[in-house]
């Protein structure tokens, strides 16, 4: 990936984090946000995958239809 595109990615999945309001919930503990997404890949890799999958695009679906400023 070159540089360029992986600044904009990195951007992007940063800008998930703003959306979901991980930064404000875990008062921008940055250890709490990655414990986080930690435990969202141990639950990716287990047997409940495709459900746990099918859930959380339901809800991200939903989310990015929701305005930014609730």
């Amino acid at each position: 990936m070159k540089r360029r595109e992986r600044t904009r990615q990195l951007i992007e999945l940063g800008g998930l984090i703003v959306k979901a309001e991980l930064v404000e919930l875990a008062g921008d503990d940055r250890a709490v946000i990655l414990g986080l997404l930690v435990e969202a890949a141990a639950k990716l890799r287990g047997e409940d995958r495709e459900k746990a999958l099918t859930l959380w695009r339901r809800r991200g679906v939903r989310a990015f239809n929701d305005p930014l400023d609730k």
